[in-house]
């Protein structure tokens, strides 16, 4: 009995918890949609009630108004004359207190994350953590910089040790390069890994390598 209640468990709970995760993302975007209607019914008159209250009632819509609102935006972010206003609006923002710690914090986070430029999270490396002997799965952020670097001698990366089952809380680390595995696996089977507390074993891609220092210069 056990054995079939644990099989059955098996097929269902993988497909019931990525229901639930749907179930909660499209729920946030109809959200999204609905706030807007509710600022239109301000701003257009009473009339407008009826209609507006028809399309909050069509499932899925909300999430085609907002995709199709975050395309427009891309496309709007990404000419000139979008740029000069995004540019005008960063500058107000960042003129208001307490607003513009927080704007200007989430938006340098997501800069580094989302920048197609950016090295941040592409890359899976072995890092012993929490004590000597002991090895865990991080994630390359960068480098040092700022006054850290000042104090930091030798090539240094910046990495982020996820904690699990729940990646989104970690540890953030400056270790030297030298001490670092590069592994083979991509971003997403690291995660897999992690997540699932090393149950879900990525292939083998490659033999891992040690990242050796970078060359000096003179």
């Amino acid at each position: 009995m056990k054995k079939y209640l644990i099989a059955g468990l098996l097929v269902w709970l993988p497909l019931a918890v990525t229901i639930w995760v749907l179930q909660a993302a499209l729920g946030t975007l109809d959200g999204v949609f609905g706030w807007l209607l509710s600022g239109s019914q301000v701003i257009l008159p009473a009339a407008a009630s009826g209609p507006i209250e028809l399309l909050r009632q069509i499932p899925g819509l909300g999430v085609l108004v907002v995709v199709l609102g975050l395309l427009l935006t891309g496309v709007f972010a990404t000419n000139i004359a979008g740029q000069w206003l995004l540019r005008q609006g960063h500058r107000v923002l960042n003129q208001i207190p307490i607003v513009k710690s927080i704007y200007s914090s989430v938006k340098q986070v997501s800069d580094t994350l989302f920048s197609s430029s950016g090295n941040a999270f592409r890359e899976a490396v072995l890092v012993q953590y929490p004590r000597q002997g002991s090895w865990t799965i991080a994630f390359v952020t960068g480098k040092p910089g700022g006054e850290t670097a000042l104090h930091l001698s030798g090539d240094f990366l910046s990495l982020y040790v996820p904690t699990t089952p729940n990646p989104t809380s970690g540890f953030f680390l400056m270790v030297p390069r030298a001490d670092v595995i590069a592994l083979q696996m991509t971003v997403d089977e690291a995660l897999k890994y992690v997540i699932s507390m090393g149950v879900v074993a990525p292939p083998v891609h490659a033999p891992s390598v040690v990242l050796a220092p970078a060359p000096v210069r003179n």
